[in-house]
């Protein structure tokens, strides 16, 4: 009976060991598109009246949680039964995250006036006391959760790819735990990013001559944080999107690597990262076309 209770925890270690490795492996990933996800959810609760920020950013991180319980269960049964679509899913994610970058891109510099007709609205819609405040934020917290979703959806395929021939609890395990993460690390800095500016007017208030300064630079860096979050997650979905197409195809994947690995040192990681923010790019503009021209054939016969 001893030696039985040593082998079992023996093999819980092991497990263990296995899951912590794997994680940090997941984790890692996923960074790109955690990045995006960041970036993307501190944009959509921006516009939202102060006092109702943290409100907001709750409505959304609970969806996000319906989202995990959603897809975290699919993952598994798709990881058991149907293996061989975890590299198709990732091919498809990874085509629709450089889709989604090279559109923002496409609308705010193609589209510049458009675009910033449509903030300079939503500005006005947040300052306007007779707009319905309860309204505009469901709409907010919808659109939220739809993005969520699907960088949700991207971590938790990056994941069954990195776990894909374990043993099913330490697929379950690996999967439940970046989930979590993720979850809670992406809500809880957005809560904080959102906040600055009441973070920065308190200090700012402050008798302190130093907690005054300290406030007034919060002030001043906190819109460009917002800039760099979303020139960060544009970046990141080519980077990201790029990276799953390429190592999709065995042989340029491998290409790559090699390449890297011969060059050495930063310029050959920098180089790959090149490759693939590249073949992001290319493959956003060509998604982009392809959606834009199906859009054109169907309005015709319509």
């Amino acid at each position: 009976m001893a030696t039985s209770l040593l082998l079992l925890l023996d093999d819980i270690a092991t497990v263990l060991d296995d899951v912590s490795v794997l994680t940090k492996v997941a984790a890692k990933k996923t960074a790109g598109v955690l990045g995006d996800d960041l970036a993307l959810n501190a944009q959509q609760v921006s516009g939202v009246k102060a006092d109702r920020e943290l409100p907001v950013v709750w409505a959304v991180c609970k969806g996000s949680f319906v989202n995990k319980l959603i897809l975290v269960p699919a993952a598994l049964a798709i990881g058991t039964w149907l293996p061989w679509l975890v590299t198709p899913l990732l091919m498809v994610g990874g085509a629709f995250l450089c889709f989604e970058g090279f559109e923002k891109l496409a609308h705010k510099f193609l589209h510049r006036q458009a675009h910033e007709a449509d903030t300079a609205r939503h500005e006005r819609a947040v300052a306007d006391e007779a707009v319905d405040v309860v309204a505009a934020e469901k709409d907010k917290i919808k659109g939220a959760v739809r993005t969520d979703f699907i960088l949700s959806a991207e971590i938790i395929a990056i994941t069954l790819g990195t776990v894909q021939g374990q043993s099913f609890l330490t697929q379950l395990t690996v999967l439940a735990g970046i989930a979590l993460v993720m979850t809670i690390g992406v809500y809880g800095l957005v809560a904080g990013i959102v906040k600055l500016d009441d973070a920065g007017l308190y200090l700012s208030r402050k008798a302190s001559k130093a907690a005054q300064a300290l406030g007034r630079g919060i002030l001043a860096a906190a819109p460009w944080l917002m800039k760099a979050l979303s020139v960060a997650g544009t970046a990141a979905m080519f980077l990201v999107g790029g990276g799953i197409l390429v190592h999709g195809v065995p042989a340029l994947g491998h290409a790559v690597e090699d390449w890297a690995k011969a060059t050495g040192g930063v310029f050959g990681a920098i180089g790959s990262m090149g490759v693939n923010a590249g073949i992001g790019i290319v493959a956003g503009a060509i998604v982009l076309a392809c959606v834009e021209l199906a859009g054109k054939l169907r309005g015709k016969k319509g």
